[in-house]
């Protein structure tokens, strides 16, 4: 097995043609290495393709002919150098392919990324394209994305509810500032507001329909087992103490004063809803079930959380 650190990568450059060739080198490459998929891909080959695809400026949502078509496509030199040389920073450094594009792609919508904030990953983008159907009666018309990171939940949102107002809210300056990017670039600024607060602090008065929020939810013991490239993402859009719902137990407090009557609140929790079933029990949640992958989300309604606390306070 050859290390990447000892390739030659001019010469692979000119021995490489299309676009399929270099994403199979990088497969094959990514495949001899010690790497995590989880970011966005599950596998070496989503990994490449990505990878090239996004430095190419090419879409990702083409058709499989078109996706044929333009794989024959040559490159240039200068492409295939630029391609090799982020696959050896993948390799070496653990970097997700979003941090070395600087993209992300998020319910079919590209995003700005950097080590500011988490890369996009959740669920969230299932119910959000099909409309939260399940659960909300009526278009909501303001909406809250709590721990709001990129953005790209709270900007979503407002594509898919097109008449809502959209707080997107983060207590990081460094996560407020890449959000605002991507609000400034999807051209959203008169519809999604950046917020900094601690959770719903700074928000008094402020009312909702929807609340989701995919706030930091894991636990002490999976912090500490956490693959290599989770920890080029910022720590305080994870870590949430030992049983990872640090965050999301005063966000529970918090909703009852912040949605309206027939409001309800979406949270992700991860790996951490054994935790939430363990510590809630009497809590009327709903588990969402997931077509296309994904799990540890709940929702509850206005109704439900505040006869709760109404009991237990």
């Amino acid at each position: 097995m050859t290390s990447i650190d000892t390739i030659d990568l001019e010469e692979i450059a000119t021995e490489l043609s299309s676009i399929l060739d270099i994403v199979r080198w990088s497969m094959s490459q990514f495949n001899q290495a010690d790497l995590y998929y989880g970011h966005g891909t599950d596998n070496a080959w989503s990994e490449a393709l990505t990878l090239a695809l996004q430095v190419l400026h090419l879409p990702q949502n083409m058709t499989e002919d078109d996706l044929h078509l333009i794989l024959q496509s040559k490159l240039t030199l200068a492409e295939k150098k630029q391609i090799l040389a982020l696959v050896k920073r993948r390799i070496l450094e653990k970097l997700p392919v979003a941090y070395l594009t600087n993209q992300a792609w998020f319910c079919g919508l590209p995003f700005y990324v950097d080590e500011r904030v988490l890369v996009p990953r959740s669920p969230f983008a299932e119910l959000i394209d099909q409309h939260f159907s399940t659960w909300l009666e009526s278009e909501p018309q303001y909406i809250l994305d709590l721990c709001t990171g990129s953005g790209c939940i709270a900007i979503a949102l407002a594509y898919e509810f097109e008449e809502s107002q959209v707080d997107a809210v983060d207590i990081s300056d460094d996560a407020l500032q890449v959000a605002d990017i991507n609000i400034q670039e999807h051209g959203l600024h008169d519809r999604v507001l950046p917020i900094k607060s601690d959770l719903m602090e700074a928000l008094q008065g402020h009312k909702y329909d929807l609340i989701v929020s995919n706030p930091p939810y894991v636990d002490a013991e999976d912090m500490s087992d956490l693959p290599d490239e989770f920890h080029h993402e910022p720590e305080l859009g994870l870590a949430a103490g030992e049983d990872g719902l640090v965050l999301v137990d005063t966000i529970l407090r918090q909703a009852v004063e912040h949605l309206n009557p027939d409001g309800w609140l979406f949270v992700e929790v991860g790996n951490s809803e054994v935790h939430m079933n363990a510590k809630y029990p009497e809590l009327d949640i709903h588990w969402v079930e997931f077509e296309h992958g994904g799990r540890g989300v709940f929702a509850i309604n206005h109704a439900n959380l505040t006869a709760y606390w109404a009991k237990h306070s």
